[in-house]
């Protein structure tokens, strides 16, 4: 077994309800899930970390987008009579 060696780290009030959550839903002590964590940040790709808010003011700015009120081009065709077009046609074979 490796040798452990003892580090005391300061954690914020959230990310301290986040590690007990966590660990008990493990069944873990709150150490295990410190050292799991370290591990996975070892891991390629462990720098992409998406950033919530970010997330959700991208959802509102698109369903501010989807309410727009857009001037039709003179179309005569709805994506769902390609979709039905090509369902029909493929159904065939």
């Amino acid at each position: 077994m490796a040798r452990m060696v003892r580090k005391q780290v300061y954690i914020t009030n959230e990310q301290q309800a986040l590690l007990k959550r966590r660990a008990k839903a493990l069944g873990v002590p709150e150490a295990e899930v410190v050292r799991r964590g370290i591990e996975l940040a070892g891991q390629p790709g462990a720098a992409f970390r998406p950033d919530p808010k970010a997330w959700q003011e991208l959802k509102k700015d698109m369903e501010k987008r989807g309410k727009l009120k857009v001037p039709q081009t003179g179309r005569t065709w709805t994506r769902e009579d390609l979709y039905e077009e090509r369902l029909e046609r493929f159904s065939r074979r």
